[in-house]
């Protein structure tokens, strides 16, 4: 399963880590690992927290050690090889480009040399993958963006973002689930909540699932 480095996080964690680049393939075997550990419910694994190209296991150290829990790790690689990867869903997200709701939307397009109209269609034509949650509750990181309309983060972050901008930054592209600050350049606005904290499953996107962004008019949103 090629892992790279374990070792300690404090006193009840262990970082998995595997090869250090955001890459799909690389990123299935830290899925491949979570879904392993969470199926077979293993005493004294409290959860386990995947990103891009590692796994952040937490435990108890009142039932299982460092060393035990590291030496398991490297026994399941051998089983989890075996293991199938497991496309997740695949969510439409709407969302309303330009204007009010994507207000640098036009400055990406410039610095791709483009219309914004091509880069509406250039960035709902990909099915996206969700590689981690982070940031923010719910903030999706997808992978899977064109380069041909990556674009440069802010010099100077914005403090407010509002809750579902759709922005690109660097070669990533995302959702704000929350207002926050951010340095992200925001081509749009989705009005579907990715995160609700009263709801039993309060996050919308897990890792591991595929998006799919698809175009809207300001009507639609504000129906």
């Amino acid at each position: 399963m090629n892992i790279r480095k374990i070792e300690p996080v404090g006193d009840c964690a262990i970082s998995v880590m595997f090869e250090n680049k955001i890459d799909l393939n690389v990123n299935r075997k830290v899925q491949r690992l979570h879904r392993f550990l969470k199926e077979e419910k293993i005493p004294g694994i409290r959860e386990s927290i995947p990103s891009y190209c590692s796994l952040l296991v937490f435990y108890d150290p009142c039932q299982i050690s460092y060393k035990k829990i590291g030496s398991l790790i490297k026994k399941v690689k051998e089983v989890t090889a075996d293991v199938e990867d497991q496309d997740g869903r695949v969510i439409e997200i709407p969302v309303v480009y330009g204007g009010k709701y994507g207000e640098d939307l036009e400055t990406v397009a410039a610095y791709a040399g483009m219309t914004p109209e091509e880069v509406i269609w250039i960035h709902t034509e990909p099915t996206y993958y969700v590689y981690q949650i982070g940031f923010l509750p719910g903030f999706p990181y997808l992978g899977g963006l064109d380069p041909r309309i990556h674009a440069p983060r802010l010099a100077n972050p914005r403090l407010e973002i509002p809750m579902g901008s759709v922005g690109i930054g660097g070669e990533q592209t995302g959702i704000y689930p929350l207002p926050s600050p951010g340095g992200w350049q925001l081509i749009g606005r989705t009005p579907l909540k990715l995160y609700q904290k009263e709801q039993e499953q309060p996050v919308l996107l897990q890792p591991g699932d595929r998006v799919r962004f698809v175009s809207i008019t300001e009507g639609e949103f504000e129906f």
